[in-house]
């Protein structure tokens, strides 16, 4: 699946509740979200954790429309090496730009 596919399928599910809650009660959501992923991370359990990195992204996604962006235009940036020094891997003083 596209990234630009999968935002038009969590716009189509959950895009007119999450333009209810709005922009920053949604984003509340996802640092929900993140907590619950890092502490998946910390478990054994691979299924947990995949359900909770989908979650994070479905939520991630849908700020992002929420925002006016498209997924696919911010994915990009990465397309040709790193945003910040050019080069891949990076070789930006402290490993990431």
């Amino acid at each position: 699946m596209r990234i630009d596919e999968f935002q038009q399928i969590i716009d189509e599910l959950y895009g007119e509740r999450d333009a209810e809650r709005g922009l920053d009660r949604t984003f509340i959501w996802l640092i929900e979200e993140v907590g619950e992923l890092a502490r998946a991370i910390r478990s054994e359990d691979h299924e947990r954790k995949v359900e909770e990195f989908s979650d994070v992204l479905a939520w991630l996604t849908t700020i992002a429309t929420l925002a006016g962006v498209e997924m696919e235009e911010a994915a990009a940036r990465f397309a040709r090496g790193c945003p910040k020094c050019n080069k891949n891997p990076c070789r930006c003083a402290r490993g990431r730009g």
